[in-house]
């Protein structure tokens, strides 16, 4: 019986690595916090909950009024994340500057913090579970496999692709995983500093970068390829435009290097 490629495993396995890298390289070369590490972790795991919850009450009553809409769908996601990924980011960054436990000094680990927590502590390590779990379940053999296999098959071909297509698909995992960490350092930036000088006018210019999961439908519909360069292009664009409203800022708060 065919298992899966083991060039899957290549995916998590990188996005940890990348993902805990730039936390140890900020950590030791610029400032990455306990209290950043701990609150993004606050932030993301509550939305993530939240969202969970959400879904699993709303989520077959709302495709079975929609259907396969892509834009209704699109707007069903990328709602929560504006509200709960976004949004909430921005209020325990409220209660952490009320405290005195985070300040305008660490937005940049506050970002990153989220990127870490999706990328390495979510998708990396149950993407390592999960392809864990099936390539013992079917090097193990018997009636489990069987049946595993057959499931697989109709539900998820491409794990069973020739190993040029699975290092393309590969590759293509990782570029989504590069786009979610500019997004989630952009919006988790500006909401610390939003929270830490009171201009709502940042925070203003966060929540719409949630609305990148508005696109989640889009994927089919576009293509692999073309939708993973154009979300990491959104994603450099949002980069881009958190220098660019900071810059003044960054130049204030911090006295070593801007990012």
């Amino acid at each position: 019986m065919q298992n899966i490629d083991v060039l899957y495993f290549l995916q998590p396995i990188v996005t940890i690595a990348f993902s805990a890298g730039l936390v140890i390289y900020w950590n030791r070369k610029r400032s990455f916090t306990r209290a950043a590490l701990v609150l993004s972790l606050l932030a993301y795991a509550g939305a993530i909950v939240v969202k969970i919850i959400l879904q699993t009450l709303t989520y077959s009553g709302f495709v079975s009024r929609v259907g396969n809409n892509p834009v209704a769908l699109g707007a069903y996601f990328g709602v929560q994340t504006v509200f709960f990924e976004v949004g909430g980011a921005y209020l325990v960054a409220v209660w952490a500057v009320s405290r005195r436990t985070l300040n305008p000094r660490d937005a940049e680990s506050y970002g990153l913090g989220l990127g870490f927590w999706e990328n390495a502590g979510y998708v990396g390590t149950l993407g390592t579970i999960t392809l864990l779990s099936i390539y013992a379940a079917l090097a193990i053999g018997g009636p489990t496999a069987e049946e595993v296999y057959s499931s697989l098959v109709v539900a998820r071909p491409d794990l069973f692709y020739p190993a040029m297509q699975a290092l393309t698909l590969v590759g293509y995992a990782l570029l989504e995983r590069v786009s979610s960490l500019l997004f989630h350092f952009s919006w988790g930036y500006l909401c610390l500093i939003a929270a830490s000088t009171a201009r709502k006018r940042y925070l203003l210019l966060a929540l719409p970068m949630g609305l990148v999961d508005f696109s989640v439908p889009f994927a089919g519909i576009l293509g692999t390829a073309a939708f993973e360069v154009l979300i990491f292009l959104l994603g450099l664009g949002c980069l881009g435009l958190v220098l660019l409203v900071t810059k003044d800022l960054r130049q204030k708060f911090s006295a070593r290097p801007s990012v």
